[in-house]
């Protein structure tokens, strides 16, 4: 099942929390789910089991049917979700403005770190030593 778009705002905050955990424990049930983050959180089952159905529907999440329950587990990796999210909110936020976008990661990374700073460095350069064979 090939996944959706994905249109900011991306992710509640429930709906991140479930996604965590799926991609954390690879499957679960809406029971498995709510006793992992719902008592904690104060929600019912009834709203994992809503959370469980939207991001089913936003193609995020495959499901079967096992005796009178479902059994959800992610379709796409933590890394591809951020991936494309990280493209759809340029796009949406920026208008495809990459030197806007460059800028703000370069400064967000910075922020994090002299340890993702250089991540960022070797990548770039990875890249760079990539694309030179390429016209």
């Amino acid at each position: 099942m090939t996944p959706g778009p994905i249109r900011p705002p991306l992710l509640g905050a429930l709906e991140n929390a479930v996604m965590d955990f799926l991609w954390t424990h690879g499957r679960g049930d809406a029971k498995a789910i709510h006793a992992a983050l719902g008592k904690r959180r104060g929600i019912t089952l009834n709203t994992v089991q809503s959370t469980l159905k939207r991001l089913f529907e936003k193609n995020l999440l495959e499901r079967d049917k096992v005796s009178h329950a479902h059994i959800y587990r992610p379709c796409v990796t933590r890394a591809e979700f951020q991936s494309r999210a990280l493209g759809e909110l340029v796009g949406e936020l920026m208008n495809g403005e990459a030197e806007a976008m460059v800028s703000a990661f370069v400064e967000l990374t910075e922020l994090a770190g002299p340890a993702h700073l250089a991540r960022l460095e070797a990548l770039v350069a990875e890249r760079r030593a990539r694309s030179k064979g390429r016209p």
